[in-house]
């Protein structure tokens, strides 16, 4: 059995939990838990009903989510996993692998070669120009290593002790654009995984274009060297 974690992202996700559960694989973790934005559609049910522990914020964010579950789970490694039907399940496995390889941050990436992201169904791709754009200023600006491809993408594993030493401060959706350009900072060996994503089980997405873009933004500015901290709202 893996010495980790996995880490279910919860946000009222009952269609992706119906439709990808017995994908996941669990019984190959030591330990498979939920942090949960405040579901009202049977998605706290659904986990309680199959013994997956479910963790709570006092605060909302997805930010807040990775450090819950950091300091909840006592496994090695975390496996940071949204049941919505963009993530494949076939892929947790692969991350930890990575982990086990030497990497200290793992990424499935949408835009590496051989990889599909929904939107390479249709010309116009808002969301991919800007996911790229700010993974090249990322790169551009920290990174001495290897390109990275996609450096916002939250499904991702890295070490938990490794995650709490990043001191990461963002409360909502940059939070992975944070630990990529911090991973950078330091000089971390970053691995990737080409992945396929697929299209959402159900409801709407909860990354709002034009917010979340801003946010990334703001986190860049406040991630260059000298700095001053920018208040998040």
């Amino acid at each position: 059995m893996r010495d980790a974690a996995i880490v279910l992202l919860t946000l009222n996700e009952i269609d992706g939990l119906r439709l990808l559960w017995d994908e996941i694989p669990v019984h190959a973790f030591r330990e498979t838990v939920a942090v949960d934005g405040g579901s009202t559609d049977g998605t706290r049910e659904f986990l309680a009903e199959r013994g997956i522990p479910i963790l709570d914020q006092s605060i909302p964010g997805r930010g807040v989510a990775f450090r819950v579950a950091a300091d909840a789970c006592r496994s090695e490694r975390l496996i940071f996993y949204s049941p919505d039907g963009n993530e494949d399940p076939a892929d947790i496995e692969r991350l930890d692998d990575l982990l086990l390889g030497g990497a200290r941050l793992a990424i499935a990436s949408r835009f590496a070669q051989g990889a599909i992201n929904e939107e390479d169904v249709g010309s116009f791709r808002p969301r991919s120009w800007v996911n790229q754009t700010l993974t090249m200023l990322a790169n551009l600006t920290f990174n001495s290593g290897t390109y990275i491809t996609d450096t916002i993408n939250g499904f991702r594993a890295l070490r938990r002790d490794d995650l709490l030493a990043l001191n990461t401060s963002v409360k909502r959706f940059p939070i992975e654009y944070q630990i990529s350009i911090r991973a950078m900072r330091r000089g971390w060996p970053i691995a990737e995984l080409a992945t396929v994503e697929g299209q959402r089980a159900g409801g709407e997405s909860k990354a709002l274009s034009w917010p979340v873009g801003k946010d990334h933004l703001r986190v860049f500015l406040t991630e260059l060297p000298g700095a001053k901290l920018l208040r998040e709202r």
